[in-house]
């Protein structure tokens, strides 16, 4: 279980079969010079790219049999050696955690996530995941990239509420991620964040990596600085617009890690209760005249315990029939009463 993972944000996937152990590609002339990871990602179309740097980080990919970093350049006729690791059982125990499942057949799970579950066991949350409750729930649940991370497709952080699609087979895992890799699967969120934008509607297309100075964070990281960073969009519309707190709706163009919360506070309209990127903040009375609203209002959002960000819609195409599924989920409990003192607020 403290064994490197083979996965990265929402590119968790699982290989076929047929990927599994050793193969050796030839390097072509129109390849001559290409990045190792560029040049295996290419040839092994199940895998991103950022999981072949993984993967090809731990060993498993050589250059004329001499063991080579990702960044290594491959030259014509160069014979490039690369060993998936199968796929190895979890140590992770199943434990009998309530489950709010949406819809379920012998294919997938949709699960609405309640907020506080961790996603996957770590060395802070070797228990108590949505991964044990999975192991307890199903028994054939689908593998990722070297071990068995059970039926993962893509991630929600700690504190964010929603939809979460669960595969169980490598069939439908491999379709899913795919959906999400090409953007046919849609991801919508409702997060209320501080303060009225000023548009309508807006593309963030800033890249993230991690925080030059905490790396517990992320940030929008520009090209050329010294900072790794990654492509990433969010397309924000407002939804209900307030001068102190709006309701906007995010719908992911990519995956990254905490990819709207790190949006939002870089166009300076943090989600809401964000202990990370929202600082704390109260609503002034400028905004809400009223003392007694306003004072129930800052009460709220001071007893929140996460960001009060929720996955409210997930479409994509069945894995098996090709049927378009959509599903909706009201908002939680908190951003629910959030939503009902705001709207006092007339």
């Amino acid at each position: 279980m403290n064994q490197t993972p083979l996965y990265i944000d929402d590119e968790d996937f699982s290989p076929p079969p047929d990927e599994v152990g050793e193969q050796i590609f030839v390097v072509a002339t129109q390849q001559n010079g290409e990045r190792l990871d560029v040049f295996l990602a290419a040839h092994i179309p199940a895998l991103s790219r950022s999981q072949v740097q993984r993967i090809v980080g731990l060993g498993a990919a050589q250059i004329n049999g001499v063991v080579a970093k990702p960044s290594a350049k491959v030259l014509s006729g160069d014979s490039v050696g690369f060993d998936m690791p199968p796929v190895r059982p979890t140590e992770t125990m199943a434990e009998d955690i309530p489950l709010d499942i949406v819809y379920e057949d012998t294919d997938l799970l949709v699960i609405n996530k309640q907020k506080g579950l961790v996603v996957h066991p770590a060395a802070g949350a070797p228990s108590g995941t949505l991964v044990n409750a999975l192991l307890h729930h199903c028994t054939d649940l689908s593998g990722i990239g070297g071990e068995e991370r059970p039926g993962i497709v893509h991630r929600l952080d700690k504190d964010t509420s929603g939809l979460m699609m669960v595969a169980k087979n490598d069939l439908s895992h491999r379709h899913l991620q795919s959906q999400i890799q090409t953007k046919t699967a849609e991801r919508r969120y409702l997060a209320y964040i501080w303060g009225r934008p000023q548009f309508n509607e807006a593309l963030i297309d800033a890249p993230i990596g991690r925080h030059p100075n905490d790396r517990k964070k992320m940030a929008v990281v520009e090209p050329g600085s010294d900072g790794v960073s990654r492509h990433a969009q969010t397309h924000v519309s407002v939804k209900e617009p307030n001068g102190a707190i709006s309701l906007v709706e995010c719908v992911l163009q990519t995956g990254r890690t905490h990819q709207i919360r790190v949006h939002c506070s870089y166009i300076g309209h943090p989600v809401v209760a964000d202990p990370v990127y929202g600082g704390e903040r109260k609503v002034s009375s400028e905004w809400v005249r009223d003392n007694p609203l306003r004072n129930r209002i800052n009460e709220h959002i001071a007893g929140m315990t996460g960001q009060a960000l929720h996955s409210h819609k997930l479409s994509f195409t069945h894995p098996r029939t090709d049927e378009r599924l959509s599903f909706t989920v009201p908002l939680p409990p908190d951003m629910e009463t959030l939503q009902g003192l705001l709207s006092r607020n007339k």
